[in-house]
């Protein structure tokens, strides 16, 4: 699983990356959870917001930190 948290280094997008490993480690599944604070690449995923989730390809959340359960639930899909 991939998972890529977008933002440019903000609190709120650290809190977010924090949150994602927190869940992907209490879940205890295999993902690559990488951080992306390149503006044009994040620009690719037509995010206009940060911090934003993506989940294989899959954009999540957008614009606000995700709740820890939340991100339990995408890992479930």
């Amino acid at each position: 699983m991939e998972i890529e948290v977008l933002g440019p280094g903000c609190p709120k997008c650290q809190q977010t990356e924090k949150i994602v490993k927190e869940a992907v480690a209490e879940a205890g599944m295999e993902a690559n959870v990488e951080k992306v604070t390149d503006l044009l690449e994040i620009a690719t995923y037509g995010v206009l917001g940060t911090p934003a989730v993506v989940v294989d390809g899959e954009v999540k959340s957008v614009g606000k930190i995700p709740q820890k359960e939340e991100v339990k639930a995408w890992l479930e899909k």
